[in-house]
């Protein structure tokens, strides 16, 4: 009997979990017009504990996006615009000399904080970059001889803007390999555009009459137990090895078709798995499925895949980008 109601409690908190997952994204949606699938993007990411590489022209919503998904979560929200002038240290925090007790206190930095908005992340130098990078990969920093952890759940997202390149640092394959998702935003059409203009309009006659709480609140314990849901979705050995098999495709093209070898210099490593395979049970938990499925796997694949797969200088004189590359091993490589 106990038995019975541990299952159906569990049933239970799941239940909630999805609803409460759901109603976020609603949430987002009627906040963010226009721009659904980086709202999807950005629970992904936080249902897979990774970060995500934004790349949109300016006026997008990227900064709202980050900033409302914050408002709706029991964490802290804080914005980083990254300059040339940009220090590693105005990021981590640093030893600050007392003169009282005559030693050094650690001052932390912006970086303890939930989620991060890492404005323009390419116009800092290397080292900045090095600094954030490190924070992600390891949910930690290391100041002088000391380590500190940050917070949970730690949430990056940076944004770059591919339209102007002058004065900026791109970071190299190696580095963005670290971020789960690199997602691509454009325009919203025309009724989307509307919609911006009545939210506008709508959100600047509340702010004078003073701003609404959210109507979503999702706390840090929801936020781990739909993580743990997500990772024990029912995952299929014939779908784990389609999974295996694009990111091998990407490495070995020539196996599927000759045309395609010169066409990439170098393929997703080992991290492409794990991420898609993440991305994918995150992107189907969210869906309300209880298993994986190979279109889960396939919605999420350019997002996981496209920085991860180098483009040769060839076949970029000619052209062809990466998602078409990915569409290619998307045709190619067959479903089990």
């Amino acid at each position: 009997m106990n038995a019975l109601k541990s299952v159906a409690s569990s049933d239970d908190v799941s239940e909630l979990n999805h609803l409460a997952f759901r109603s976020l994204r609603q949430h987002l949606r009627t906040r963010i017009i226009g721009q659904a699938h980086l709202v999807d993007s950005l629970l992904v990411a936080l249902l897979a504990d990774g970060h995500l590489m934004v790349e949109g022209a300016p006026g997008l919503a990227k900064t709202t996006a980050i900033k409302e998904l914050a408002a709706a979560l029991q964490g802290d929200f804080r914005r980083l615009q990254f300059t040339p002038d940009l220090l590693p240290g105005d990021l981590t925090g640093t030893d600050v000399y007392r003169p009282a007790t005559g030693d050094f206190q650690f001052a932390p930095g912006p970086l303890f904080h939930n989620l991060i908005l890492a404005d323009e992340i390419n116009r800092a130098p290397a080292k900045v970059q090095s600094a954030l990078l490190e924070a992600m990969g390891e949910h930690q920093i290391t100041v002088g001889r000391n380590t500190y952890p940050l917070p949970r759940p730690f949430m990056v997202m940076a944004t770059q803007n591919p339209i102007e390149h002058e004065g900026t640092y791109p970071l190299p394959e190696a580095q963005l390999d670290r971020f789960l998702l690199y997602v691509r935003i454009g325009h919203p059409d025309a009724a989307a555009e509307r919609e911006i203009l009545k939210l506008a309009r709508a959100q600047a006659t509340q702010a004078a009459a003073g701003a609404p709480a959210p109507t979503v609140r999702l706390s840090t314990q929801q936020i781990l137990a739909a993580r743990e849901e997500v990772l024990a979705m029912h995952m299929s050995a014939a779908v784990e090895e389609y999974i295996v098999q694009l990111v091998i495709a990407s490495r070995e093209p020539s196996r599927y078709d000759a045309q395609l070898a010169p066409r990439i210099a170098f393929g997703a490593s080992p991290r492409a798995t794990i991420a898609l395979d993440r991305c994918a049970r995150a992107y189907a938990w969210l869906q309300g499925k209880d298993y994986v499925a190979p279109d889960d796997v396939q919605a999420v694949a350019h997002d996981v895949l496209r920085h991860r797969i180098l483009v040769s200088f060839e076949a970029e004189a000619e052209g062809v980008t990466a998602d078409a590359l990915i569409d290619d091993l998307l045709r190619l490589v067959p479903v089990a």
